[in-house]
């Protein structure tokens, strides 16, 4: 079942979409909001998923679905945590700086807690008041949605409270992170509104490209309309989402609509950092991990920052090459009060 939320006052309309991403139901006599939907999972899920059905056989009214007329899935939500499942990334940070990556951070996962108030649609544009010494990057990620979970949960239990998968640009300001963490409070400033895919998708409906709570198909970024990156999600993995959910569950319980991230899709390559993709590598899902690779080869990074003007886009395609989630495609514009 794939699910959308279209753009209409704060929280969206809520539309059942067709696997293949052309058409659209209404879903307002079931729910009129992903939120609320979640919010009673249990007795909404099915009559959503005779409209799924409905949709594919024809049996009820449908229209056509673009996709620039999406709203984020959520277009605002309770809680946004991002973790960092793919320690790859964190060990260039580390390594182009001299630092070594702390062995906790293998068994016990990062995670932040973003704000949620003002996610940007996946066509809408990033818009910045300044485009140098913010550095502004893109991060591509795989994120779930969670019913009500359970203080205390365990990662053995905590797959199950996943109720959609989704694709992520996690925008960050990278001039801005040093300051902020050297405070020891962590982000805020540096980490504005993210995007997330035109469409939420129930793990069912990935089939086998989602097992162990984690999904396993190459996560496509293409900046500036060049292939920049294809690392796969289920590859050097070090936390799956039901890791990360019940980390994020030890103090507090989880309310639904909760939004968990994996952090930036990472790769290594023979045991090592990866290569561009015009290398023979798989590329990278942000700009700051091609400067890390930069600087921990030639001393300083080469590769800028996103400036205006420039493009992002993120992607997923099944085993047939059709997409799943529709594209997060986006801008750097300035910002105009």
């Amino acid at each position: 079942m794939k699910l959308a939320s279209l753009k209409s006052g704060r929280d969206g309309k809520l539309v059942v979409v067709s696997n293949d991403l052309t058409r659209y139901t209404d879903a307002g006599r079931v729910a009129p909001t992903l939120q609320a939907a979640l919010d009673d999972w249990e007795n909404v899920a099915p009559g959503l998923r005779e409209l799924a059905q409905g949709v594919e056989t024809g049996s009820v009214p449908v229209e056509r679905f673009h996709e620039r007329e999406a709203a984020s899935p959520l277009p605002r939500a309770y809680q946004w945590a991002d973790g960092s499942a793919y320690i790859n990334h964190v060990e260039l940070v580390r390594k182009a700086r001299g630092a070594e990556v702390p062995e906790s951070f293998y068994e016990d996962p990062l995670m932040y807690q973003g704000g949620s108030d003002s996610f940007l649609g996946p066509r809408d544009a990033i818009r910045m008041p300044q485009d140098e010494g913010w550095g502004i990057d893109m991060e591509g990620e795989v994120a779930v949605v969670t019913g009500d979970v359970p203080m205390g949960v365990s990662a053995d239990e905590a797959g199950d409270y996943i109720r959609l998968v989704m694709l992520v640009n996690d925008v960050s300001l990278r001039g801005l992170i040093p300051g902020e963490l050297a405070k020891g409070f962590g982000f805020f400033q540096s980490k504005p509104s993210s995007a997330f895919s035109p469409v939420a998708v129930t793990p069912d409906a990935l089939g086998d490209a989602w097992k162990d709570s984690s999904l396993h198909l190459p996560l496509l970024v293409r900046y500036n309309g060049e292939p920049f990156g294809q690392a796969h999600a289920g590859n050097d993995l070090t936390f799956n989402f039901a890791q990360l959910i019940a980390h994020a569950a030890r103090s507090r319980p989880l309310c639904a609509g909760t939004i968990i991230g994996s952090g930036t899709v990472s790769n290594k390559l023979d045991g090592g950092p990866g290569k561009p993709i015009s290398e023979g590598g798989d590329g990278y899902s942000c700009i700051a991990e091609i400067r890390m690779i930069e600087t921990i080869k030639n001393g300083e990074p080469k590769t800028p920052f996103m400036r205006f003007g420039d493009t992002v886009e993120i992607k997923m395609k099944d085993g047939d090459g059709r997409s799943i989630f529709g594209s997060i495609d986006q801008k750097v514009e300035k910002y105009e009060r």
